[in-house]
């Protein structure tokens, strides 16, 4: 039996994944310009407070997700007003020393509390198989993806077509004329930083309910996360989706071809690649004038 259709299914699953998580540092990266090394942990956190909701409060999955949305967004709002706004109008270095003591202190506090075994998030359905002819999906990873989907359009929405998305995109693009028009800037980049917070919060509470979630994740999942905004373009909503999905494939495929326990040094590959032959991303606007 060819398992070529297997293997691009269980990619697109994870990719689903990668792309989520992608959104919320490519908002904060690529469009507030802070390289946030602490998305990870903020994905971290996610997870094990989803764990600690569905598993210590017993709640169900869906108002544990809502619940665990809005505390990691207020976290992200103060994180932004008590921390990096005091930095912003010096430059990247202090921001990215901030985000690495802040992802520090984030693990460590996560290790001290939670430990090191992993959690497993209770999922609001089953584990059994659904066959389409020769695929197999459970039945929880094909809830995870459709969730992903609905989140990955709400955001698209949520920046495209809202008042506050059109106060992000002016504040992004030109700050200054953005508050000669009125706008708070500092209130746009607070809500951008909580929205990034978010996404990534939401994105490592589903992967928890299908694999598990773990206090040692943060690093793995930031490397990937660069990998994908590196790949897509910084501050492409569109590449940061078909990035996270060909970085899902590519893993997937090298895992159920060459060797599984090398999966992660795609990312790498994939990084020399796009900086070689493509220095801004597949669907950086930059990358197209050039």
């Amino acid at each position: 039996m060819d398992v070529l259709p297997q293997f691009l299914v269980n990619g697109l699953v994870i990719g689903s994944f990668y792309a989520l998580s992608a959104l919320g540092l490519t908002l904060i990266l690529g469009l507030m310009r802070v390289v946030n090394f602490a998305h990870g942990e903020l994905y971290m956190l996610g997870g094990v407070m989803g764990w600690w909701v569905t598993n210590a409060l017993g709640l169900d999955f869906l108002t544990g997700l809502a619940l665990v949305a809005l505390v990691m967004g207020v976290f992200g709002w103060l994180v932004d007003r008590v921390l990096i706004e005091r930095i912003r109008s010096q430059g990247e270095e202090p921001g990215i020393l901030l985000t690495i003591g802040l992802s520090i202190f984030l693990a460590n506090t996560a290790l001290l509390v939670f430990g090191t075994a992993p959690l497993k998030v209770e999922g609001p359905v089953s584990s059994g198989p659904v066959f389409f002819g020769p695929i197999v999906v459970t039945k929880i990873r094909l809830f995870a993806v459709a969730v992903c989907a609905v989140l990955i359009l709400a955001a698209y929405l949520l920046i495209q077509k809202t008042r506050l998305g059109r106060a992000m995109r002016a504040t992004f693009q030109d700050p200054m004329a953005a508050q000669l028009a009125g706008i708070k800037t500092a209130n746009i980049y607070a809500c951008t930083f909580a929205l990034g917070t978010i996404i990534a919060s939401m994105a490592g509470m589903l992967l928890g309910s299908i694999y598990s979630a773990q206090v040692s994740i943060g690093g793995l999942v930031s490397m990937k996360a660069f990998v994908v905004v590196i790949l897509g373009g910084m501050g492409s909503f569109a590449g940061a989706v078909v990035g996270g999905l060909l970085l899902g494939i590519a893993e997937s495929l090298w895992g159920g071809y060459v060797a599984t326990g090398w999966v992660d040094i795609i990312g790498f590959a994939i990084v020399i690649l796009t900086l070689v032959f493509r220095p801004y991303g597949l669907f950086s606007r930059r990358a197209e004038r050039a």
